[in-house]
């Protein structure tokens, strides 16, 4: 029994919830989200609020039940608050600017890093070595903040790089004479 997927997920006010066609569609004060529905699991919609069950006994039911039942809760949350992630940038001369619908990266290459932000995030940098990133899909942004990420890893020995905000760097030694 999925310890997740038994409780169901309550719908606040001012958010509607519609299963038509295999589709669930969530509208809320942020904006307008859907997910295609698993055939794994049936959804019921009542009393304000949305449960998710297994079909069968199957493992493969099962291990949707939760899954499912969590992909529903970040919609909810998504169109509610929202997602948001903080990068750091470390190293001299590392720096972010927004401009318009592209961020401009300056990380140690020979050319700077034209970064196109995509359709639904809001991207600011209210210092040159801070981005915010921001919007109602969380896997949207976690997947623009991996992509940001990827241009300049930390590295292990002066920690110089891109960074989640709270990531720990595990940090070594140089070289001994």
């Amino acid at each position: 029994m999925s310890r997740i997927g038994k409780k169901p997920v309550a719908i606040p006010t001012g958010v509607t919830a519609n299963i038509a066609d295999g589709v669930l569609s969530v509208k809320g004060p942020k904006g307008e989200l859907s997910m295609p529905l698993s055939s794994e699991v049936t959804y019921s919609l009542e009393d304000g609020q949305l449960s998710v069950k297994p079909i069968n006994d199957t493992k493969r039911s099962r291990s949707f039940w939760g899954m499912q039942r969590t992909l529903v809760q970040n919609l909810i949350d998504g169109v509610t608050q929202g997602y948001s992630k903080t990068l750091q940038i470390t190293g001299v001369g590392y720096r972010a600017a927004s401009q318009g619908k592209t961020l401009k990266l300056q990380l140690g290459y020979s050319h700077d890093i034209d970064f196109a932000i995509p359709e639904g995030i809001t991207i600011q940098t209210p210092e040159p070595t801070t981005v915010n990133i921001s919007g109602i899909d969380k896997q949207k942004v976690g997947q623009v903040a991996a992509e940001i990420r990827r241009w300049r890893r930390p590295e292990p020995y002066k920690g110089k790089g891109i960074k989640y905000a709270g990531e720990f760097i595990f940090r070594k030694e140089g070289k001994k004479k």
